[in-house]
């Protein structure tokens, strides 16, 4: 379970030595700025037991052998944190009074590991043995996924039936315009926040689903509309997600100011923005309004999803993370996210190294950059 050996050997010894490469031996002044440390981090993924585990029902020393086969070749490809999924569909990989067992760690949902350990306890601290970071990364409103086994008795589709909505396709969606839904999303992950010694939370870009369809909340809005609201339904959808991220990003700091709330939206935020990009609206379609999370500082890091190649016009990485980098009025963090498991020749290592040295240049002073996956 290794980045894909897409001729890694290249790409290991790109980061190693640009990070470690000894200097001259000569006195350097003192009031020459220190170099800031890269954020450099790979995905985790455990939803349908894409990263870890390798598949459902393992046992617990298997499940543990994978899991420092995974931080260790994070260590040897000089990473320095691991974004760890521990919620994939409104369930846990670590010990939780809010959610069940996940399937994909035991095959059974509800179901502890036996003999019991606590996953996520194990990852925080086997990660922080080789000096990495481990942030904890949460699906917020997925209630069930086709790859996670039959919906059970523990499942939040049974259990908060009110909550949760049938896509008609083996996807079930926790509706983010009742309020119950944002306030369970967020005793989970404060839950984690103050038992857990993780440096960060993480959230990707699921937001309202990708299905294209209109989403099942006819209920809450008749509601909204009955108690006077004003909005379009758009824009009613958009400001329940706005509301939960600032509420998120204000609770993660009053309670531990010292973990890092991190961001990875689709990259691009609309079509025509900047003027020569093209592709899927995520604000009229995710009803994500990734531009003022940014705009507004609701984050300490930012990494879109720039998943295509430098000379790809209608998606050029180095126009959009321009963009991205332009839109950042309160000086966060710009580490954007990469799609190295896709790429297994030579030709396209170089693009994943130039893609880096491009965002080098951008953000020479905090730089950094997330690996997708651990593929």
């Amino acid at each position: 379970m290794q980045i894909r050996q897409f001729s890694l050997f290249f790409l290991t010894i790109f980061l190693t030595t640009c990070a470690t490469r000894k200097p001259a031996t000569v006195e350097i002044p003192s009031d020459i700025p220190q170099i800031s440390r890269e954020f450099r981090a790979v995905w985790v993924a455990t939803v349908a037991n894409i990263d870890w585990p390798s598949e459902p029902g393992l046992s617990p020393e298997i499940q543990r052998q994978e899991a420092i086969a995974i931080l260790d070749s994070v260590k040897s490809l000089n990473m320095n944190a691991v974004i760890f999924q521990v919620r994939p569909q409104c369930d846990a990989l670590y010990l939780s009074t809010l959610e069940p067992w996940s399937y994909y760690l035991t095959g059974n949902q509800g179901v502890p590991p036996v003999p019991f350990y606590d996953p996520l306890e194990f990852w925080v601290r086997e990660a922080h043995k080789r000096g990495l970071e481990l942030h904890a990364w949460f699906n917020p409103y997925r209630a069930h996924h086709p790859s996670g086994g039959a919906i059970s008795e523990h499942s939040i589709v049974k259990k908060m039936p009110g909550l949760a909505k049938d896509l008609q396709n083996g996807y079930w969606w926790l509706d983010p315009s009742v309020v119950e839904t944002q306030q369970h999303s967020l005793d989970v992950i404060m839950d984690v926040v103050r038992r857990y010694d993780i440096d960060g939370v993480h959230m990707d870009d699921y937001f309202y689903p990708y299905n294209n369809g209109e989403f099942p909340d006819n209920d809450s809005w008749e509601n909204y509309l009955a108690g006077g609201g004003k909005l379009n339904r758009k824009d009613w959808r958009r400001d329940h997600v706005n509301r939960f991220i600032k509420t998120l990003y204000e609770s993660i700091k009053s309670e531990k100011p010292q973990v890092r709330f991190g961001l990875s939206p689709f990259g691009i935020w609309r079509p025509g923005n900047p003027p020569s990009i093209r592709g899927y609206d995520q604000f009229n379609m995710l009803y994500a309004d990734a531009k003022l999370w940014l705009n507004e500082g609701w984050i300490d890091y930012w990494s879109p999803q720039l998943y295509w190649p430098v000379n790809q016009i209608d998606q050029s990485y180095p126009v959009l993370l321009g963009w991205w980098s332009r839109e950042n009025r309160h000086s966060r963090h710009i580490w954007p996210g990469l799609f190295t498991s896709r790429y297994g020749n030579d030709e396209n290592t170089r693009e994943i190294i130039s893609q880096i040295m491009i965002e080098r240049g951008f953000q020479h002073e905090n730089p950094g950059h997330i690996h997708f996956s651990m593929r």
